[in-house]
């Protein structure tokens, strides 16, 4: 069985965590690779949707 491209990217994503993840824990770090991928996918598809909401975005 072959993992799709979205598993895999998923997969890394959880095992690459950022120090702040990693020591924060998780009890699901696929789920919340998941959750991170999808935020990010949808803010770099829409950024002048997101652009408003961001608190790191000047205008």
């Amino acid at each position: 069985m072959t993992e799709s491209a979205d598993e895999a990217r998923i997969e890394r994503r959880a095992e690459d965590l950022l120090p702040e993840e990693a020591a924060a824990g998780s009890e699901a770090p696929e789920e919340q690779a998941r959750v991170i991928l999808e935020d990010s996918d949808e803010r770099t598809e829409h950024p002048e949707e997101t652009r408003h909401e961001s608190t790191q975005t000047p205008d």
